[in-house]
């Protein structure tokens, strides 16, 4: 096995646990959530663009990954509908869309931009 699929293992390994970081954040009672202070939008927004990257980095497809995660921000949104003291929000899983529509951009941007600069060279 080489070292390029072992790296791509590790990192598919820390891409899960980020997304069972942030589903358990999401579904836990709201007191148990550690707050870094910032805004709830925000959170949202950081949490979904770091997860991103970090799947793209394990698996280069940026459409087809951001529509998955883009589903998974408004479903685990409206999961929190099942929670007893959280309550769904638009504008929480606009902002992780938003995030992750971002993320897959810049990603394909970069790749593109790369692959011009290689093919010049």
């Amino acid at each position: 096995m080489n070292s390029f699929s072992n790296s791509r293992r590790w990192v598919s390994l820390y891409g899960a646990a980020v997304l069972a970081v942030i589903a358990l954040a999401t579904l836990m009672p709201a007191d148990w959530v550690p707050r870094p202070g910032l805004h709830w939008l925000l959170e949202h927004f950081i949490s979904y663009f770091a997860l991103t990257v970090i799947v793209l980095i394990a698996w280069p497809r940026p459409v087809p990954v951001a529509a998955v995660l883009m589903v998974l921000a408004g479903v685990l949104e409206a999961l929190q509908g099942a929670t007893v003291d959280r309550t769904p929000d638009v504008l929480s899983a606009l902002s992780g869309a938003a995030a992750v529509l971002a993320a897959a951009r810049l990603f394909w941007a970069i790749t593109r931009l790369r692959g011009n600069t290689a093919s010049r060279a």
